[in-house]
């Protein structure tokens, strides 16, 4: 009998290790060093089982915010080392979970005498390290770490009650496929995880965080053709467009540390991330210049009414759906689906308060409104 009691643990143990496997052995044939080590089945359920039971506990009422990473004290830099191990137990992860709940903290799980424990707390981890995260009460993500400091994890897969998530690798060879979702796909960190598409991860991510739902149209740079389907006067217009966040998305100014272009451009995002609360869409081009927020979608004058789209999510065994805007959401999807409707050359951002997320673009090769649901790639 496995020495776990979370289904689903052993379910989704095969499709991770298969996963890192193929991936650090791509890494190295490339000559890449330094990577994290792979996880065998057995440790992988045992790492997700007790942060599942971990999550549904409390610590002096609080709900614990837990992050377990496999790795040796010897691949960790500037590890916090405890003197004696703990054991890899849902009460002991819940007691530890206050000092690793802020990000980039993580406990580290390794093989010593013969069975798992948490030898102590790591802030930095090798690239492809495989990481169990608890995200909320029974919502777990299995990432890695893709290797650079301010990329997001690529996320592996996510585990909530019984239900299992793989994340399908070649999701990204869609026809048409966002560069936004190609970059969240990026399992090997490619050149897709370029500087503009990494601040729309950023904000994407941000919009989710917030909770409050929104909307974020991105519309090309030089145009104003997005204002037709747009109600005017818009309340909420910025003049100048806000071109803080354009200026950071380059990179550190000359004599700026990137430590503190990073702090910099994070707090940028949130500003920007945190205007689609506010009931209706923020506008902002593809070089960053937010133009307006609060802004109202209508159908463009002459234009018609969307009346189907296609429906895709970057899970293995799912199919792409024929739907009509309205099965996939209420007000903000229909909006965001009818601007790309009628300008199919941006791009629509749209968080639900529900934490679904969807980016609309539209495909030339299918011929209509292309909807792509990617909240688990963003947890």
């Amino acid at each position: 009998m496995p020495d776990f009691t979370y289904a689903a643990a052993g379910a989704a143990a095969p499709s991770v290790l298969a996963h890192l496997a193929l991936h650090v052995d791509t890494a190295r044939s490339r000559g890449e060093h330094s990577l994290g080590s792979v996880p065998d089945e057995h440790a992988i359920a045992r790492m997700i089982d007790a942060a599942f039971w971990a999550s549904l506990r409390r610590e002096e009422g609080m709900q614990p915010k837990i992050s377990l990473a496999f790795l040796t004290r010897e691949q960790a830099i500037n590890p916090l080392v405890l003197e004696h191990p703990i054991q890899l137990e849902p009460a002991a992860l819940t007691r530890l979970s206050a000092v690793v709940e802020r990000r980039g903290v993580h406990l580290g799980v390794a093989y010593q005498d013969g069975g798992l424990l948490v030898w102590g707390m790591a802030r930095t981890i090798p690239k492809y390290c495989c990481v169990v995260e608890v995200a909320e009460p029974g919502l777990l993500v299995i990432k890695h770490h893709r290797g650079e400091a301010q990329a997001k994890f690529v996320n592996v897969a996510v585990l909530q009650g019984d239900s299992v998530k793989v994340i399908d690798e070649d999701a990204s060879s869609l026809p048409d496929c966002p560069s936004l979702l190609t970059s969240l796909l990026a399992f090997d960190s490619p050149s897709t995880w370029a500087a503009s598409v990494n601040v729309l991860v950023q904000l994407a991510v941000s919009m989710r965080a917030h909770g409050r739902g929104g909307v974020l149209l991105v519309v090309p740079e030089a145009s104003d053709h997005w204002r037709h389907s747009i109600v005017h006067p818009l309340n909420y217009e910025v003049s100048p467009p806000f071109s803080e966040l354009a200026m950071l998305a380059g990179g550190p100014a000359d004599g700026v540390s990137k430590r503190a272009w990073r702090e910099e451009l994070n707090r940028s995002v949130e500003a920007v991330a945190s205007l689609t609360a506010v009931d209706g869409a923020t506008i902002m081009t593809i070089g960053h210049h937010v133009l307006a927020f609060g802004a109202k979608v209508a159908r463009r004058k002459g234009g018609t009414q969307i009346e189907q789209l296609t429906l895709t999510e970057p899970i293995e065994g799912t199919a792409a759906r024929i739907l009509s805007p309205g099965e996939i959401g209420a007000t903000r999807h229909l909006a965001g689906a009818q601007f790309i409707h009628d300008q199919r050359d941006s791009l629509a951002l749209v968080a639900s308060q529900d934490g679904r997320f969807t980016v609309f673009a539209w495909s030339p090769g299918e011929g209509m409104v292309h909807a792509h649901r990617i909240e688990t790639l963003l947890l």
